[in-house]
């Protein structure tokens, strides 16, 4: 008869240094997106207004990415939507790299939102247990 060994646990909690590192790169970024990203959005800072005027979409783009920013600052200071916030980042910088590509034309300026999208690829990796809770939640 042979044994068959359970599988490893899809969800584990980060370490004591590990989880002090993850709170400070959260706060890092969540103070990034809310005070110097979502604020001059949400304000109608000149320079997002150009910005915005260039992309093309209008303006209710700019107030729509804001909130998006801000919710997303949030959520990675909240621990049970620090992991869905983080995935929803994500994707948002993805997106933000390839607006500063295609559609404002300034590529020297798209490493900076790859590299935000970097880090929070490792956050929500490592908070994926919160992931896992919210997708549970919802399925009931």
């Amino acid at each position: 008869m042979t044994a068959i060994a359970s599988a490893a646990p899809i969800a584990t909690v980060p370490g004591k240094k590990m989880n002090i590192a993850l709170w400070t790169v959260q706060a890092l970024i969540a103070l990034f997106l809310i005070v110097a990203s979502a604020a001059p959005k949400l304000l109608g800072a000149h320079a997002a207004v150009e910005s915005f005027d260039t992309i093309g979409w209008g303006q209710w783009f700019r107030y729509f990415t804001g909130v998006v920013e801000l919710s997303g600052g949030i959520g990675l200071l909240v621990p049970r939507l620090n992991g869905p916030a983080a995935v929803g980042l994500t994707i948002t910088m993805v997106c933000a790299a390839l607006t500063q590509v295609f559609l404002l034309g300034t590529p020297a300026l798209a490493p900076f939102p790859l590299v935000l999208g970097a880090a929070l690829v490792w956050i929500a990796w490592q908070r994926r247990d919160s992931i896992i809770a919210v997708r549970d939640l919802s399925a009931r």
